[in-house]
C-alpha cells in the first residue's frame, strides 16, 4: 500500500456520487483536506475537482488556472485547468478502491499527482470562510451552488 497522504496534496481519485460507499467511475483530480488514522486503517477527507466550468467558480470553490500561476500549476500535478469543491468534501477509506495511480505518475506509484502550491492560499481559505459562513447560516448545498464569492 502507499504512504499516506497530507493535507494539502492533490490526489487521484475515484470520488464517489451516490452512494458515497461506491467508488465513482472514473478517477479525477480530488484535494486533500483531512487524513484521520484509525485502528483499522486510514480515512481521507477529499474535495471533488473537476476541468468543468473553470471559467464560473461558485461559492466555496476555487480554481488552479495555468495561465493564472504557473508555479501553482505545476506542483498541483493538473493536466488541465480545475476547480476544487470545498462544498463536495468526501470521507473515503485510503484504499486501491477508491485511488488510483494517474496515468503519468510524477510522485512514483501513488496516487499523489501533487500539492496545493503556497500561492493558492488565499483563494483555498476564501473558499473555506464562505463554505464556513453558509453552514453556520444553515444554507444547503443547492443554496450554496447560486451563490458567488469573491
Amino acid at each position: 500500500m502507499w504512504e499516506q497522504p497530507e493535507p494539502g496534496d492533490i490526489v487521484w481519485c475515484r470520488v464517489p456520487n451516490r452512494p458515497r460507499d461506491v467508488p465513482g467511475p472514473k478517477p479525477r483530480p480530488a484535494l486533500v483536506v483531512c487524513v484521520t488514522e484509525y485502528k483499522d486503517g486510514i480515512t481521507v477527507q477529499v474535495a471533488y475537482g473537476t476541468s468543468q466550468k473553470t471559467d464560473r467558480p461558485v461559492a466555496g470553490e476555487f480554481v488552479i488556472r495555468k495561465i493564472e500561476n504557473k508555479a501553482a500549476y505545476a506542483m498541483a500535478g493538473l493536466s488541465y485547468d480545475t476547480k476544487f469543491n470545498l462544498l463536495n468534501i468526501v470521507e473515503l477509506p485510503w484504499n486501491e478502491s477508491f485511488f488510483a495511480i494517474p496515468p503519468e505518475p510524477h510522485h512514483g506509484q501513488t496516487p499523489k499527482l501533487g500539492s496545493l502550491h503556497i500561492g493558492m492560499r488565499k483563494a483555498f481559505e476564501a473558499a473555506a470562510r464562505v463554505v464556513k459562513k453558509l453552514k453556520l447560516a444553515g444554507r444547503n448545498q443547492e443554496d450554496m451552488k447560486t451563490l458567488q464569492y469573491s
